[in-house]
């Protein structure tokens, strides 16, 4: 189980104690390969459905304890993923500093510590594809509030959480889109170049007090979220296709194992980087 109650101190990533964080049923279930997150905290924004929901169920899974943050109801969700107290759910507004707080402050009181933030709550699976110039002023606005003032609040309200613990991690949610300018999508593009840019400079600021700040940025995932918008799977879908060296589609469980190891302490040298996840389709540099 993770800690309970009061907010329990200690270096880094590293404070778990031997024998105290999973019980018998638990470990028989999960190798100790798989446990990479045994008794740490984890919230993660929009996970009630879609591919937040992939993850939230991966990281109980490797024997974290979860925050299901999101502004539809995360009851079900939670109750959904976990029948053993390890997951809470706290509905919360990414684009409202009062909501996150309230979120931060509930996951404390519940668990004690956050360890690790996963900024996934993003405006996507609900976008039509349209010239930018035709792009609702609203719809604009709504996707800069949550794709991006949402990560600002996010880490505005954990990271004195994780300095008091002396650490902890940061997993943004960016998207392989901004590496080929993709058209008639501006407002989502645009937002998730600022993910890349914003993992960079707290990963600078943050990095003396022992926090790491990275990003993912999948291709299209075929989340059931996206899948109910036809506007979007179908939207240059022989181009994305083509464009991959891995010739199939994409699925939640292809891009929830790179979170975790940014999550983990696999990843304890790591800061400031963006890892592509899209089947071998835009190719990183240095």
């Amino acid at each position: 189980m993770c800690h309970q109650g009061a907010r329990a101190r200690g270096r880094g990533m590293n404070y778990t104690r031997p024998g105290t964080d999973i019980d018998a049923s638990e470990a028989a279930v999960y190798s100790p390969r798989q446990m990479r997150l045994s008794g740490k905290v984890a919230v993660i924004t929009g996970g009630a459905a879609g591919i937040g929901f992939a993850y939230a169920r991966r990281f109980l899974a490797e024997g974290a304890c979860v925050v299901v943050a999101d502004v539809v109801d995360p009851l079900p969700a939670a109750e959904k993923l976990d029948a053993t107290g390890r997951a809470l759910g706290v509905r919360t507004d990414v684009s409202d500093a009062a909501s996150v707080r309230a979120m931060v402050d509930a996951a404390v009181e519940r668990f004690g510590r956050i360890d690790v933030l996963v900024n996934n709550a993003a405006v996507f699976a609900a976008l039509k594809p349209q010239p930018f110039d035709e792009i609702p002023e609203a719809e604009w606005d709504r996707v800069m509030a949550v794709n991006v003032k949402g990560i600002w609040n996010c880490a505005r309200a954990v990271v004195p959480v994780m300095r008091a613990q002396d650490g902890g991690r940061i997993v943004n949610v960016a998207s392989a889109i901004v590496a080929k300018g993709t058209a008639l999508l501006l407002h989502y593009v645009t937002s998730k170049g600022a993910v890349v840019a914003m993992t960079r400079a707290l990963a600078r600021e943050l990095g003396p007090d022992g926090i790491t700040v990275n990003a993912v940025a999948p291709g299209l995932i075929l989340s059931d979220s996206v899948q109910a918008n036809p506007d979007i799977t179908g939207f240059q879908q022989a181009a994305v296709m083509g464009a991959r060296s891995l010739k199939r589609d994409a699925f939640p469980d292809d891009v929830e194992g790179t979170v975790i190891f940014l999550a983990s302490d696999d990843s304890a040298f790591m800061s400031g980087q963006t890892l592509v996840v899209d089947g071998g389709s835009v190719f990183s540099t240095l």
